[in-house]
């Protein structure tokens, strides 16, 4: 899957990584693809909580060998 737009928010901490998907996926057409690499270790689980109250969809969630954090959305 080929992400349309990729947000790398690396070194933010909460609630930052959330609101810069937010924005960015505000522009995005519905059912575009957004792949969001973040280094908060709450990234996975408030991105699930984030789509699960916005209606966007969460496709997938990964861990890096870094220890990066790649998650990828799909604008509702």
């Amino acid at each position: 899957m080929t992400p349309d737009h990729d947000l790398d928010l690396s070194g933010l901490n909460c609630p930052l990584p959330i609101l810069r998907a937010k924005k960015t996926l505000a522009g995005m057409a519905s059912g575009a693809i957004l792949r969001v690499t973040a280094t908060d270790p709450g990234a996975p689980g408030d991105f699930a909580a984030f789509c699960r109250q916005t209606g966007n969809g969460l496709l997938d969630s990964q861990t890096t060998a870094a220890g990066k954090f790649v998650l990828v959305l799909r604008r509702k």
